[in-house]
């Protein structure tokens, strides 16, 4: 929990920033473990194997392996993700957070939006908090993570950050849907980025 919450202090502080992060892999080992071949999320832009779906997913030897692959490596936050994935998927939350934490601590991206939205939609065990939420799945646009980009100006157009001092900057999810429309072909998530542009136009029109 302190890490989190000393992650979420540096969030707070760092400001909006137009251009996107990059997340750096090359100080972590990416070599291929049964971890990732057994819980690799589909859409995690830093896995190193095919992804696995919740509903494909064999829960007991998932664990296992990614136990397995924590204690052999624990100071990697893939890894660290996918063993919180396989607990949270199992029903045991609470298993998984300490290891989301320590790989929110290093701002793995796809960490940083599964987080955040948990937080938002209050899913995780630990006390909600709108503004917290907000920063991951922020920070996660940052780093350029497709889900956070978009999620991040649905729950902001929503309300959902209304008491977030500084938070919320309309050029700033403007550049978020350009990204987005940019990295993606796929027509519905087409559609949505093109209402949510709409929408803070329509809230937050530019000056001509």
């Amino acid at each position: 929990m302190k890490k989190l919450i000393a992650v979420c202090g540096l969030l707070a502080f760092a400001g909006a920033s137009a251009e996107s992060l990059e997340w750096d892999p090359s100080k972590y080992s990416q070599e291929i473990t049964p971890c990732d071949l057994a819980a690799t999320h589909p859409l995690d832009p830093n896995r190193v194997a095919p992804g696995v779906s919740q509903e494909e997913m064999n829960f007991p030897s998932a664990t296992a392996a990614c136990e397995a692959a924590v204690a052999a490596d624990p100071e990697n936050p893939r890894l660290q993700y996918q063993l919180a994935r396989v607990y949270t998927y199992s029903g045991k939350t609470e298993l998984g957070w300490p290891h989301m934490e320590v790989a929110v601590a290093a701002e793995y991206p796809q960490a940083l939006f599964v987080s955040g939205y948990m937080q938002h939609l209050g899913l995780s065990p630990v006390e909600r908090d709108a503004c917290t939420a907000g920063r991951l799945v922020r920070r996660s646009a940052e780093y350029g993570r497709l889900a956070g980009r978009i999620g991040f100006v649905r729950y902001a157009l929503d309300g959902g950050f209304d008491e977030c001092e500084g938070l919320v900057e309309a050029d700033q999810m403007r550049d978020f849907l350009a990204a987005a429309a940019e990295s993606t072909g796929d027509y519905y998530q087409t559609m949505l980025i093109g209402m949510l542009q709409k929408e803070i136009e329509a809230r937050w029109p530019q000056a001509d």
